[in-house]
């Protein structure tokens, strides 16, 4: 069983050195369930910038390339810091399930950030599944959502 129904655009995803581990987890998953995504880097372990890849994350949805993304650094901050600089994008730093739900639901959240250093693949699987398979409620969340990028 799929972790959630094939979209039609690719999901994007980004990660620091740190989240790298994580990412490749993902893209392991969605490979084996014939997802779709797109990997805008980091490639390796080696040290580099959150925000070179979070940025490209970001361009992607502000393009309209993709329309939701996944995003992993050590804690999840820097990279959502810099999704959400971003007109398009609405990232949300999830650490369960219950969060994960409430972002959608509530906030309309297009990114889905995760602390790879403080999870694990299967907290990850989790948050995942419940993320992409949870509608935003729109009605009263809709006029919040409309104050963020006024």
């Amino acid at each position: 069983m799929s972790l959630f129904p094939i979209p039609s655009k690719s999901i994007g995803l980004a990660s620091d050195h740190a989240g790298y581990p994580m990412k490749e987890y993902i893209i392991s998953l969605f490979k084996e369930q014939g997802i779709p995504y797109t990997d805008f880097g980091t490639y390796g372990t080696q040290s580099v910038d959150y925000p070179d890849f979070g940025h490209r994350l970001g361009e992607a949805i502000d393009s309209g390339e993709c329309d939701k993304g996944i995003a992993i650094c050590g804690t999840g901050n820097g990279i959502n810091m810099t999704l959400n600089h971003h007109k398009h994008v609405r990232s949300a730093l999830c650490w369960n399930t219950e969060i994960a739900k409430l972002v959608r639901m509530h906030n309309d959240a297009n990114v889905l950030t995760l602390p790879g250093r403080f999870i694990t693949e299967k907290e990850a699987y989790d948050m995942i599944e419940v993320f992409f398979n949870t509608d935003f409620e729109g009605g009263r969340h809709q006029g919040r959502i409309d104050k963020i990028n006024c």
